[in-house]
């Protein structure tokens, strides 16, 4: 069992940090802002995170940034660089949402609500990220645009998990220091976990979805991926209605305290399936958390059984997916490539009584889910079963593809069906070298007892930094 990666350089400093430098005149948000393009441009054919990479529109914003501090004006994200997934509309960009040709620009080349939020905390939006075709997979590979490189094997390229595969990767090429994604079965935690981040999956209907391209409206939701929890909790805080500032929302999570915490550990198939060596790291963070306090007790949970095999089987994603590229985008569906059109045959209809069965199925397990906390403060799972495979073994076969998008989306989907939120974060490395993410559970609508939870575990045991060090692949 490896714990520990290659020694960590000086780490990049965190949104507070930069914000604070920001404010106080050490750094301009140009200077900020010529870092991240300095970046992208000499490790854009390494890392491959973007599909559209505006320098002329980043520097503009940089300069606007600026302007408002200049003038005494203190938003949350003012001059902090940020990645967008292309599923978000974007003023003035291309919206491809992982397919061959840009999608129409009347809805999706104007803001959506998350990036009309960022813009009014001030934020510079440097680009659109690579997504899964139609963000409709698990593993990140995209045929038509190519697929972001996993920065934690320097020799084999391997998967960056999906869908929202260049939005983690873009933090590690270093032009943001947030990525939005989407996650409807876990595309936010998968590629978060896969490259050593760490990845909020928010309640459903807690942020609004307007403006994201649609991939099922059943269990869409919208989050991040950040380096570290604290990083995470700011970017909430600075979008989320309710707060609008970051700091009072840290303020008040830093009285979250680990000693106590009750921790369950569900009985499920998803614990017995997850790889030896994953399961060993994230047991040993277990154990260091029980020295800190915490109680970790076992959870009959055969529900997340079910969720998981509902979530894969039942159809309602593929009925919903399929359903939306025939209603909006029909002449997209000719271009769709094997590995998502062939997954997309046999989409149930709207209208008939298997995907009527499937929903009102949905909403029964989501109605029970919350016995699960009966007794539990809390629910941990693997992120992830198994190592990310290199990217070779899947492209031209699609066998193995669907075998290991099953596997990585098998635990972080439950979470989306009982319509619960997640987040997850580093916490070691496996015996290939590569991250291992624990998932952090709570019920839903409890986002920011979960942040607060998650940041006192990373209080405790350390972020990626300390316990991963830094990427092989380093530019």
């Amino acid at each position: 069992m490896k714990s520990e990666g290659t020694a960590p350089p000086a780490s990049p400093p965190s949104i507070r940090e930069a914000v604070q430098a920001l404010r106080d005149g050490e750094v301009s948000a140009v200077e900020l802002t010529e870092v991240a393009i300095e970046r992208h441009l000499g490790a854009t054919d390494v890392y491959e995170a973007y599909r559209h990479f505006d320098v002329e529109s980043a520097r503009s914003d940089a300069r606007a940034a600026d302007a408002r501090l200049a003038m005494g004006a203190t938003p949350p994200l003012c001059g902090i660089p940020v990645s967008v997934k292309d599923l978000f509309g974007v003023e003035g960009m291309p919206t491809y949402a992982g397919s061959p040709a840009a999608l129409p620009e009347d809805p999706w080349s104007r803001d959506g609500w998350l990036v009309r939020r960022l813009r009014e905390a001030g934020a510079i939006i440097v680009g659109k990220t690579h997504t899964v075709e139609f963000a409709y997979g698990g593993v990140g590979i995209n045929p038509h645009w190519g697929t972001p490189r996993n920065p934690w094997d320097a020799e084999v390229p391997r998967i960056p998990g999906g869908s929202s595969c260049g939005a983690a990767v873009s933090l590690w090429e270093g032009s943001a220091f947030v990525g939005l994604g989407s996650d409807t079965g876990g595309s936010i935690r998968i590629p978060a976990s896969a490259n050593g981040l760490v990845g909020h999956k928010t309640t459903r209907g807690l942020w609004s979805t307007e403006g994201v391209v649609p991939l099922s409206g059943t269990f869409d939701t919208i989050g991040a991926i950040t380096r570290t929890v604290e990083d995470s909790a700011w970017l909430y805080g600075a979008v989320d209605p309710r707060w609008g500032r970051s700091e009072p929302l840290l303020d008040a999570l830093e009285t979250a305290a680990i000693s106590g915490l009750r921790v369950g550990m569900p009985e499920c198939t998803i614990w017995e399936d997850c790889q030896a060596d994953i399961k060993a790291v994230l047991e040993g963070t277990l154990e260091q958390l029980e020295a800190e306090g915490v109680r970790v007790d076992n959870v009959v949970a055969t529900i997340l059984d079910d969720a998981a095999d509902l979530y894969l089987k039942g159809g309602i994603v593929k009925a919903e997916c399929h359903a939306f590229l025939r209603r909006e985008l029909p002449e997209w569906l000719d271009l769709l490539h094997p590995t998502v059109s062939r997954r997309l045959d046999g989409a149930l209809d709207l209208d008939g009584d298997d995907y009527r069965h499937a929903l009102a199925k949905q909403k029964r397990l989501a109605a029970f889910a919350h016995n699960l906390f009966s007794d539990v403060d809390i629910l941990v799972l693997p992120t992830q079963l198994i190592t990310p495979p290199p990217v070779a073994e899947l492209e031209s076969n699609l066998d193995r593809y669907n075998q290991v998008n099953l596997a990585m989306l098998r635990p972080t989907c439950p979470v989306n069906l009982l319509e619960l939120c997640a987040i997850t974060l580093p916490v070691g490395l496996d015996d290939s070298g590569m991250p291992v993410g624990l998932q952090l559970i709570a019920q839903g609508g409890e986002d920011e007892f979960l942040l607060g939870v998650a940041l006192a575990v990373e209080r405790a045991i350390g972020t990626a930094a300390t316990r991963l060090g830094s990427p092989p692949l380093s530019v």
